[in-house]
Parts: C-alpha cells; structure tokens; sequence
C-alpha cells in the first residue's frame, strides 16, 4: 500500500506524441469536431484529426498571419499578410469566399455567434424565414469554360456543395466575424461574407468621467493584438499596442516631456447594436449576400460569353477578311458587302469572290465558320437562360423583399435600409431582366441571320462547282441583304456584352423614346434611358446600385460602434523592435457565478470577461515574471457609482525557474499555462510544464476606475502579487522544451503542445481519476 501511495499520479494523460514537418506559429482547435489545423512557419495550413490523420493541406501563396474556425466548425477563416481573409471549407480545405477588409495584415480574427438564442426560446421578434426557395429552384452557380475563370470574387467552379454550404446563411444562427489589423482597424462581417461595420481604434476618443470632465485620451499609433466579442453580441474586447495620449489643454507639454504611455491597452467596444437589432441584421445579411454571390454569376458569365463569342468572331473575320485581300489583289473597286450583293442580285461573279468562295473558303469552311458562330450564339442562349436570367430573376425577387423591409422604417432605418436607395436599386434590378429579354432577341436574330447567310454561301459554292444543292437548307434572300448592310462588319452582340468602363450609347429614334418615356412614367418608374444602354453597362449601374445600398447600413452600423472605456495594462519598450514581440494573452466571456463576483454587482447581461496576459519583465519595475488576469472590464461603469468598481485584478508570479510561453483560458474559468523550464546547468536541456489553475478560486482585488488613465493597471498590483504555488495545482511536467502557441480546445478538453525539436503533444485535459497513471519522465527533486 506504501509503495501505490508513493506512485506519483499525473494528471493530463498524453495521447500521443507526433513529429511535425514544419514549426507551427498558429494552432486552433475545431470548435464542434476533433480537427485541428495548423498554420506552418511557410505559411501552409494543415487539417488534422485528433489521431493526427492529415485531412488536407492548402497554401496560400502568402503569409498567413491568423486564424480562427466558424462558429459551427464547418468553415475556417484564415488571414493574410495583405490584408485578405479566405474563407475554406472543412471538408477539403476548398477555397468558399476570399475577402479584403482590409490593407494590412490581419492579426487576429474572432468568430462568434449568437449565444442567447441557445437559452432563449421565445423572442419579441419573429423568427425570419427566407421565402426565396418556396419560389424559386436553387441559385445558379458561375458557368464553367475551360480555361476561363468563373469571376474575380475568389469562388470556386469545382465544388457546388461548399458553394451551397457558405451561401446557404438562412440555416445559420447569426454570427459575426471579426478581423483586426496591425493598423488598427477592425472589420465586422455577419456569416463571414457580409461586410457590416468597420472601426479604426485611432479614431475613438476616450472620455474619463471620473478624472477630470476636460480629459479626453486618443490611442497613437496602435496595433491590434486580440479582438473577442462577447456571446450576447453586446459588448468587445480588444487588446492593442500604442500611445495613450491626453488631449486637453497642456498635453502637447506632458508628450514633449515624455509623458506619452507607449504598452498595451484594453478598449470595451459597445457593440449592442448587434444584439439589439439582430433579426433586422440577419434579414439584411441574408438577402443582402445571396444577391451579392448572383452578382458574382451574372458577371462571371457575362465574362464567359464575351469570351466565347469574341472566339467565334475571331474565327469569322479570319476567313472573311481574306476576300478583302483577294479585292485588293485584282484591282476592284468595291467591297465584301457589295460583291456579295452583286452575286446574290445574280451579276457575273467576280474573280475574287469566286477564289474566295471556290479555293479560300469553301464548302468544309463554310461548314466549319458555321459550326462555331452557331455554336456559339446556342451557347450565349444556354447561359443566358440557365445563369443569368435565374440569377436576374432572384434578385429581383429579393430586392423586392429588401424594399418592404425598407418601409418598415421604424425597424430597418436604424440599421441604416434607406428606402430611397433600396427603391433605385430595386428599379434596376427590374430593368436588368427587361435588358436580358432585349439581349436574347438581339442574340436569336443575330444567329438566325448568321445561319442564312451560310446557308446561302453553301448554295452558292455548289452551283459555282456545279454540284447539286438540291439538299441543302433553304435562306432568306432579304436577310441575306439586312446581314451583308448591318451584321458583317458590326457586332451588336459584342457591343451587348462589352464590360467597359467607356459608355456605349445605343442609338435610339425618337420616336421609340417618346413612347418609352410615357411608358416609364405610366407604370411609376424614373428610368427611361435604358433603351440606350447596353447589358453589360445595366449591370455595371445594378451593381452600382446595390453598392450603394448596401454601404449605408455599413456605414450606419459603423458609427454606432463606440468606445465605452479603456484601461492601459502594461508599458512596453517603445523602440521599433516592440512590435515584433508577441505577448501572451487570451479573452474569453464565461457566465456569471454569483459567487465570484461581489453581490451588489447588477448588469443586464449573464456573461463576465475574463482577460489573462503576460505582463512583460521591465527592468525599471519590480514587477517580472509574472502572469495577470482581470475581469468584470465589460461592466459599464457609468451604471455604477462613483465609489464603486467591478472591474477586478490580480497578478500572480511564476516560481522561480520557469517562464510562461503560452497561455489559454479554459472553460468554467480555468486557465492553461504553458511554462518552459530555464537551463539550470549544463546537463539539462530545459524542461517545460502545463499546468492548470482555477481563477474563480484567486484573490482578487478591485481596482478602481476612478484612478487616472496615466497611472497602468499592473503597477497598481504590485503590493498584491499572489506567488503561484506548483504543488497546489495539478501539473504535468514535460521533458521537451516547448514553444508558442498552445491550443487548447473546451469543447472537448484537450490541449495540443509543439516542442521546440518539431514535435507535437496532445494530452486529454480531462483525465478519469480511476484511471492507472502512466509512467513517465518527473520533474527533478
């Protein structure tokens, strides 16, 4: 009995431990599945199973510099160092949406969904339904050519089902992606895809009520480090780096004397917009973003038919220009058309039009010309009728829904749904399906008269060889005619279709105006223009149109994203080399356990924040190694009294000979740290350890908000350092040396630690207590 007794028992049972090809820099754990995926030091991502089966493997082409899942796991979002967040399937790492929020880098990315709804059964809004598919068959997807790209907005043509999946938001529960840059922007997006909001922390001016009401800080030249929106939408927390300045009278004297704080802040965002307007927003993102991805059809084949039909000109003017030549050659005075009129009107057949027609051209290239211009006039037709007048047709439909939310003003024009510009942009949608009916007869006559014009060749060559043409198709000698005046050395298709900058106006008698124009005016509408615009410039103005629209909620969702408090945590070292250093830190959103927070405490929501971080080692302070966690920052403190804060803190110190390399908040407010051993002699390689700790068992202390924003937070802690005790909280020890990141998953309690020698452990942080322990390698007595 002595000798179990005396068997240590560690806790955390390894899983297993893996090599990996590459360092890892970024690690996150599937929310909903046992996947995780790795982000390489060359910018690759890498998917696996929790058996450390490899799934899949994408590169970007470009460095990635974050990464985060969506909510329900079936879709990551990856950041990039230009700016661009792409959006990739689980399944098989398939490109979905590629997305330019921003400029910069993106640093940190956060996705969140609406967590009430999970707890709330019953709303004072009704629940939306979207109405589209009781109408309409499912969405048209880009047309595929070879060789051609499918439209410029990053989707891909080989993969319906991720297609369907990503667009398919009215299954979704509401979300919102958020992403930050180095530059201090932060970007909203509702299901990932629909742009909502953005925000630069360099524009919020902080007031501090209670410190002097002339008081007013600004953050100077901040990055962001850590963004989190709370499960209610309500409220954010962002984590950044810059200069708090003061900017009342005299402050330009503080900064000139140094008074400027260079380290890293906190800001509380209010982000109640989302939560208080969620269904108008889902309303909005739904039909807004379908009409987006139709968009992208209706340009991707409008792209794929001014190709195809380009080709068949091509192939048409390189047979037909040669008679030209053949003009010039003999030295007549005349043109293709008026030898081809000669010849139908059944005057002597000149030399040039009997080489071309006998020798140059001849029956198998008739045939041949006919067969791609024909070809190609059926294919516009399908595209037409299977891709963009679907896809016209849904629009429609939606914009139509749009505008009767529009009306509703007391609901929808606080999320900024103008009906002036929902109204145009529903005009043009409409005007869109009357130029696609135009665009088909245009095209039908077109290849009709193509069509008799070769038949009539045909004819011609085989009496000019008197063969018999007894079985040949019959033509239209006045079409022939229209053909040769109107259609063989112009394009009208061509013109239809040119997706152009430069306006191409069709001429229209006036007559005909005169008569739209009353038209126009009879059924209620403004535009009578339309006559002369061609297809391609109808869907430039559309989707002018929906920009338009759409940018006013955007806007308007923007401006209610205010900064409703900000504390400085720690100073960093101002030289140019901070901004490469990375500061472990981790923000999660628990709710609220009555006993850990002070019973006069009282806010509408039932979530507490909770921010863990590493405070830097300063040489000028006596503050070093050591690990702080605040909570209650989301609390309004306008709510409260002046005396009175919520907002709680403490600092612990890490035992001598380790440093913290990592951490992670777990769930019921346990915390992960992940500490490396420093070397203590010339044996030892250093060793590292994870341990976990509960927070809600920490002393903490208050910290009042009342305290001048020129005085950081850690300092205040000093006299209340808390020393981490290793023998009280359950540890294991690791005999690797370990590096950043940790991942850590709550959903299913394990955690996953890369070595410095390219090793990845993963160990179960929920062990069976009955289990046997296993026997591995223990810490030196």
């Amino acid at each position: 009995m002595e000798t179990d007794e005396e068997q240590p028992v560690l806790p955390f049972q390894l899983q297993f431990d893996k090599p990996v090809a590459s360092q890892i820099k970024i690690a996150e754990w599937n929310p909903e599945k046992d996947l995780l995926a790795m982000v390489t030091e060359d910018s690759k991502v890498l998917l696996h199973r929790f058996n450390w089966q490899r799934l899949w493997t994408i590169s970007p082409g470009k460095c990635i510099t974050s990464l985060c899942w969506r909510p329900d796991g079936k879709a990551i979002a990856v950041g990039l160092e230009d700016g661009t967040i792409s959006l990739h399937d689980v399944e098989n790492g398939k490109l979905l949406r590629s997305l330019k929020s921003h400029t910069v880098a993106v640093v940190c990315l956060n996705w969140e969904e609406d967590g009430q709804l999970k707890r709330i059964d019953c709303c004072n809004f009704s629940t939306y339904e979207d109405r589209t598919p009781r109408f309409f068959p499912p969405a048209p997807r880009p047309p595929r050519m070879p060789g051609v790209v499918s439209g410029d907005a990053g989707f891909m043509d080989d993969n319906e089902d991720s297609y369907q999946e990503l667009s398919n938001s009215s299954y979704q529960q509401f979300n919102i992606l958020c992403s930050a840059d180095r530059d201090g922007s932060i970007c909203f997006s509702i299901f990932g895809i629909f742009p909502i909001g953005k925000i630069n922390v360099h524009d919020f001016s902080v007031p501090a009520p209670f410190v002097d009401k002339q008081s007013v800080y600004q953050l100077m030249n901040a990055s962001s480090c850590k963004v989190a929106l709370s499960k209610d939408l309500r409220h954010m927390i962002v984590m950044c780096s810059g200069e708090l300045n003061d900017n009342m009278v005299g402050s330009r004297e503080n900064q000139m004397a140094g008074d400027v704080m260079h380290g890293s802040h906190g800001l509380v965002l209010d982000t109640s917009i989302f939560s208080k307007r969620k269904s108008e927003l889902h309303q909005l993102a739904q039909q807004a973003s379908n009409i987006e991805e139709l968009t992208e059809v209706i340009r991707a084949s409008l792209s794929v038919m001014s190709t195809q039909w380009s080709d068949a000109m091509r192939v048409f003017h390189e047979k037909f220009d040669s008679l030209s030549n053949l003009i010039v050659d003999h030295a007549l005075d005349s043109s293709p058309q008026e030898e081809f009129l000669s010849l139908l009107g059944g005057a002597r057949t000149s030399p040039a039009v009997h080489q071309f027609l006998v020798n140059t051209l001849g029956e198998v290239g008739v045939k041949r010309v006919s067969k791609v211009v024909c070809g190609a006039g059926k294919e516009l037709q399908r595209i037409v009728l299977d891709h963009i007048q679907p896809a016209a047709e849904i629009i429609a439909f939606r914009m139509g829904e749009l505008r009767g939310l529009s009306r509703w003003r007391a609901r929808y024009q606080g999320i900024g749904l103008d009906e002036m510009l929902i109204n145009n942009a529903t005009e043009k949608s409409g005007m869109m399906l009357v130029q696609i009916e135009r665009f088909m007869r245009v095209l039908s006559s077109v290849e009709q008269q193509f069509s008799n014009f070769f038949n009539w060749l045909l004819k011609c060559i085989k009496l000019l060889m008197q063969e018999p043409s007894d079985q040949l198709l019959p033509y239209n000698s006045e079409l022939v005619v229209i053909f040769l005046k109107f259609l063989y050395d112009q394009d009208p298709v061509r013109q239809l279709l040119e997706l152009s900058e430069v306006s191409h106006n069709i001429e229209v008698d006036l007559e005909t105006m005169q008569r739209v124009k009353e038209l126009v005016q009879f059924g209620g509408f403004s535009d009578s223009e339309y006559l002369r615009r061609t297809l391609a410039k109808e869907f430039q103005q559309m989707e002018s149109s929906f920009k338009e629209a759409f940018h006013m909620p955007f806007n308007t969702i923007s401006r209610k994203i205010l900064c409703k408090d900000l504390l400085p945590l720690f100073p960093l070292p101002s030289s140019s080399a901070s901004t490469s250093i990375t500061i472990p830190m981790s923000i999660s959103f628990y709710e609220e356990d009555s006993q850990s927070v002070s019973s006069n405490q009282t806010c509408q929501h039932d979530l507490i924040d909770y921010i863990c971080f590493q405070v830097p080692n300063e040489p000028s302070s006596d503050i070093s190694n050591c690990i702080g966690i605040m909570r209650g920052f989301t609390n309004d403190p306008s709510s409260l009294k002046e005396s009175y804060t919520s907002l709680e803190a403490i600092l612990l110190s890490i035992p001598a000979g380790y440093d913290c390399v990592d951490l992670s908040l777990y769930k019921d407010t346990q915390i992960v740290l992940l500490l490396n051993g420093t070397v203590t002699s010339s044996e030892s390689s250093g060793d590292a350890c994870m341990m976990i700790l509960q927070a809600n068992d920490l002393p903490f202390i208050s910290i009042s908000r009342s305290t001048s924003l020129k005085m950081w937070k850690s300092h205040q802690l000093r006299d209340a350092v808390v020393q981490l005790q290793m023998e009280n909280e359950k540890v294991r020890y690791i005999p690797h040396s370990v590096i950043a990141p940790l991942a850590v998953s709550a959903s299913r309690g394990v955690a996953c630690i890369f070595a410095a020698r390219k090793r990845a452990l993963v160990y179960i942080l929920e062990e069976d207590e009955d289990e046997v322990p296993e026997t591995e390698w223990l810490p030196p007595s």
